[in-house]
């Protein structure tokens, strides 16, 4: 077989009954004479070239071999209609040509339904079967010259250059490519074509004419243009700067004498790879051009072979897209007048890929043709790529020297409903008051309705105004002014929201410091905040440690002689710091988020709408983390009751459905992991007075939302995000009691009020619909930036490129964004870990780490392993020290959440074939501490079986239970020839099981559990 023959032969045995290369075309005759006319002139084009002629067979065989049969009449079915059309073609009967005809349902003609096999022809075959048709239709002569003869291509193909040729070119091509370009996601290259639709376009002829005048004054080919244009979609829409995509090669120039003339399969699929960063159009053009040049001397390689030389292991693909440009002709008046009463109604392409591209280039005219799964939608990549084509004309005319990450890729209805449709989150709020500003309202409202409720008893809000009051004074009198910040370093209880309260009346923002930190993340807080004073209590006065900075114990209360009114800070407003949070850091400490009043106050107008008046909330959240801000004054800036659970109360889901249900809680934040504890207690369904559960902080999964409704069905769950640059939250979805659980990952959702999501690649442009990209927040909750950070700051908080009068937030987090607008959470773009609810820097806890004397380097990351769950891990090397000295060091910097649970010792850490550290490579835990699979002996006849076969065929010593026929160097055509060779001992096996199950052990479970066919 040909190179590409290997291939469909493949995917033909992987889905007989839908196989993706039986082409078919609708077909209308006026008459049955014309019907016959016409199956006339196909059967002489078959009687003169052998591929027609052709069957292959493999069964027994060492290879797979073509057979050519002298006669192969071609095979006329009648049928009654249309459904009773077989899409199945046996590739061991010749011809490989169909044709099946029914009656017309109105009227004297016929319809029918001709089908090809793509293995025995190419685009170029099919047209010059076509014009050979024709010319007998018109009653020419049989062309002079014979059939050239395709065993002389085949010949050709697989003597030419050799293996370690093609070999040296995609390692050098190929080698450091070890992640395939999966756009859309899209990673099933063993399709049937089943799921896929089919649109075309043609390219207004004004454009068509651009493309090749440019192509023309550049030297290059318009084949080269649609490549560069193709490569730039799929940058975009796999995240990725370097691309890799099949191109099909016509396979002619190599062909023998007439092999421009020839039938046969002669076109090969092959890897195209593009690096697409910092280049501009022109730069892209040439290189472009001169990729597909390098790659015609490699025409008859295999797709396997280059595969091979690649960083992608088997059985991941390489790519999942391809690109075929094909030439073809016109129809003249003559044989126009000869196809009367002869017509094409539908002609269908299909795919083992789940995306691909076809440009036809037919006189002065180009066509679009693409094949894609509906939820990606085909005509949506031909508007795609014309996007792309009509900026490259653009720019080549006006600006070649663009750069060409730049060219845009959405068509302008798409990039109009992602920057501005979805983003429709204005609500007139008054975000000029100051959040304390908000409470005193609420207190002059009501001073007598109930603001805090403890255990030991309640404040009113005329009671908390004026306690808050007489400290502010205190603190005025320290010399607080607006934006200095002063510290908070209190247990829960009612002088933690009285220090709070004053902290904010007296201009200043508060720096919460959390008792159970250890002293010296502690000290670096206060040495970084620089606070005009630390508010303390009886049992945290220790831990705030001896300096300058005033020191204010809220046990002793020497400001309770003050006045009790509001007190007035002149200077302060809404622009004003209202607190400063520090979140890890990257670089190995933690950094202060500031956050100005007009930010929290925007976040309290929109909780009023989202949530019913009235009611208590629980605030259980440590106030060292941001969700603790929206616990406290969301309730307080709107006349709710503030519940406060005891210290350390969160770590106790049976005190918290005890405490809800005591004090009639409505409304409870949880993170995903606490939340799943509180169901999981029969008691939580006992309460009854919840309306309302937001989850945030972690993955709300389906499984989660079910168990939700199934305990508290009259509950509203709201999914919310937000990182606390963006003020507690910037995105909510809700799901009201009387609707249905949806499958799946749970959104998360849309932008509260007055809030921008966009979702961008990593140059700032907007990513299409269902393609993942990074999270930019804008609005009225983006915090002021990094306190004394600015150079982390420049990075994080940017212009908006799309609004000269909006800052941006780059999160980091990869989301994508679903057709109704709601936003999906996949992850983060670099390393950063959320778990059970709580942000963490990896870099901070690897640089803690590297502190240690005797280690050189370390990483860390979540390993998620059922029964325990998500959990750190962290691997080091240097000196093989001991987990639990790692555990006590780290617990002396960092808190306790931020320590591994895990230490795994190696000699050194996996890199990729580019030098970059391999994460997917690092071992999971409990393989840690073993060098290499341990060689298990096969059990029973079937095992014994395969681990002979297998080591023949891929040419090892010996295979164990445990080894998996890909890493050892198997592909998908040595599983064609597994499978034949399991046949012939009489076992029925086949290949797409062999992907499922690729290990000995694990084939050979589901070979011995199928029936034998003889």
């Amino acid at each position: 077989l040909a190179p590409l023959q290997e291939g469909i032969l493949y995917h033909h045995l992987s889905s007989p009954e839908h196989d993706p290369y039986v082409l078919q075309s609708r077909m209308a005759f006026a008459s049955h004479e014309r019907l016959q006319a016409f199956v006339d002139a196909l059967g002489k084009v078959i009687a003169r070239h052998d591929v027609l002629r052709t069957s292959v067979l493999w069964d027994g065989l060492p290879q797979p071999l073509q057979v050519v049969w002298r006669e192969a009449p071609l095979a006329v079915f009648e049928v009654a209609g249309e459904d009773q059309v077989p899409h199945a073609l046996s590739l061991a009967q010749a011809p490989l040509v169909r044709l099946y005809h029914w009656p017309e349902p109105q009227g004297p003609g016929r319809l029918a339904a001709l089908q090809f096999h793509h293995i025995v022809l190419d685009h170029t075959a099919l047209d010059v079967l076509g014009q050979e048709l024709v010319g007998y239709l018109q009653g020419l002569p049989v062309p002079a010259e014979p059939g050239v003869p395709y065993r002389n291509y085949v010949a050709q193909a697989r003597l030419g250059v050799s293996q370690a040729e093609h070999e040296a070119f995609f390692r050098e091509q190929l080698g450091d490519i070890d992640e395939p370009t999966l756009p859309f996601g899209l990673g099933d290259v063993q399709l049937d074509g089943q799921a896929i639709e089919e649109a075309q376009h043609w390219l207004d002829d004004s454009l068509a004419l651009r493309l090749r005048q440019q192509a023309r004054q550049r030297g290059i080919s318009v084949a080269s243009l649609f490549h560069l244009a193709y490569g730039r979609l799929l940058a975009a829409v796999s995240a990725r700067d370097s691309v890799v995509f099949g191109t099909v090669l016509l396979g002619r120039l190599e062909g023998g004498e007439g092999a421009e003339r020839a039938l046969g399969m002669f076109i090969n699929t092959l890897p195209l790879r593009l690096d697409l960063a910092d280049v501009s159009l022109a730069e892209a053009l040439q290189a472009t051009q001169q990729g597909l040049s390098a790659l015609l001397g490699h025409e008859h390689a295999s797709l396997a072979l280059a595969q091979r030389c690649s960083g992608v292991a088997a059985p991941a693909p390489l790519f999942s897209a391809m690109l075929n440009y094909r030439h073809g002709s016109q129809v003249d008046e003559a044989q126009r007048q000869a196809l009367q009463g002869i017509e094409t109604l539908q002609s269908e392409e299909r795919s083992n890929y789940p995306l691909s591209l076809s440009v036809d280039d037919i006189g002065a005219r180009l066509r679009l043709v693409a094949l894609a799964p509906a939820s990606v939608g085909a005509a949506r990549v031909c508007g795609q790529v014309q996007q792309v084509l009509l900026g490259m004309a653009e720019a080549l005319e006006q600006q070649p020297q663009r750069r060409l990450l730049d060219l845009p890729v959405l068509q302008a209805e798409e990039r109009h409903q992602v920057l501005v449709d979805f983003n429709r989150s204005a609500v007139p709020h008054d975000i000029s008051q100051t959040l304390h500003g908000l409470f005193e309202a609420q207190a002059l409202r009501n001073p007598d309705a109930v603001a805090v409720s403890t255990e030991q008893g309640e404040l009113s809000y005329g009671q908390l105004n004026q306690q808050a009051n007489r400290l502010a004074r205190h603190l005025i009198a320290l010399g607080v002014q607006p934006d200095d910040r002063v510290a908070i370093c209190v247990e829960r209880g009612p002088a933690l929201v009285v220090g709070l309260l004053a902290i904010l009346k007296a201009g200043g923002a508060y720096v919460p410091l959390d008792p159970d930190y250890p002293a010296e993340r502690i000290r670096h807080m206060l040495s970084d905040s620089q606070p005009r004073a630390v508010l303390v209590q009886a049992s945290t006065r220790a831990l705030a440690g001896v300096s300058a900075v005033a020191q204010v114990d809220l046990d002793q209360s020497i400001w309770a002689a003050l006045p009790a009114d509001n007190p007035q800070v002149p200077a302060l407003n809404a622009r004003h710091l209202a607190y400063v949070i520090y979140t890890s850091g990257s670089t190995g400490v933690p950094k202060g988020v500031m956050v100005e009043h007009r930010n929290v106050v925007n976040l309290v107008n929109w909780s009023q709408r989202l949530f019913p008046a009235g009611g208590a909330l629980l605030h259980k959240t440590p106030v060292s983390f941001d969700a603790s801000v929206w616990e406290l004054f969301w309730p307080l800036c709107s006349g709710l009751r503030l519940v406060l659970a005891r210290p350390d109360g969160q770590r106790d889901p049976q005190y918290l459905v005890e405490l809800i249900e005591r004090q009639q809680v409505t409304v409870v934040q949880f993170v995903p992991a606490l939340l799943q504890q509180f169901l999981d207690l029969e008691g939580s369904a006992g309460c009854a007075s919840l309306t309302d559960i937001v989850c945030g902080g972690g993955e709300l999964t389906e499984a989660l939302a079910r168990q939700v409704r199934e305990r508290l069905p009259q509950v509203r769950l709201h999914n919310v995000y937000g990182p606390t640059e963006s003020t507690v939250d910037c995105s909510v979805w809700t799901l009201h009691p009387q609707q249905p659980v949806p499958g799946g990952a749970l959104p998360i959702g849309r932008p509260i009020d007055n809030t921008t999501l966009y979702v961008l690649d990593a140059h700032d442009q907007p990513v299409p619909l269902g393609v993942a990209g990074q999270l930019h927040i804008g609005g009225a909750g983006v915090a002021r930036g990094y306190l004394g950070l600015p150079q982390q700051q420049a990075e994080r908080f940017i212009a908006s490129p799309f609004n000269p009068d909006e800052r941006l937030y780059r999160s980091g987090d990869l989301v994508r964004q679903r057709r109704d607008g709601s936003l999906e959470f996949l992850g983060r773009t670099d390393h950063q870990i959320k778990l059970r609810g709580l942000r963490i820097e990896p870099g901070e806890i690897e640089s803690g780490i590297m502190r240690l004397a005797g280690v050189r380097e370390a990483v860390v990351l979540v390993h998620d392993a059922a029964p325990a769950g998500p959990r750190l891990v962290a691997y080091h090397t240097g000196e093989p020290l001991a987990a639990e000295a790692l555990r006590a060091a780290l617990l002396a910097q960092l808190p306790e959440y931020m320590v591994p649970a895990l230490f795994i010792h190696l000699d050194s850490l996996p890199l990729t074939p580019n030098g970059k550290l391999d994460r997917k490579a690092l071992p999971a835990p409990d393989l840690a501490h073993l060098p290499g699979r341990e060689y298990q002996a096969p059990i029973g006849e079937t095992e014994a079986l395969l681990a002979r076969v297998w080591a023949e065929l891929l040419g090892v010593e010996r295979v164990g239970r445990q080894d998996n026929f890909f890493e050892l160097g198997g592909h998908s055509l040595l599983a064609v020839t597994l499978t034949s060779r399991l046949r012939e001992a009489g076992l029925e096996a086949d290949v797409r099981s062999l992907f499922e199950q690729p290990t000995l052990a694990g084939y050979a479970a589901i070979t011995d559990r199928m029936e034998i066919v003889l």
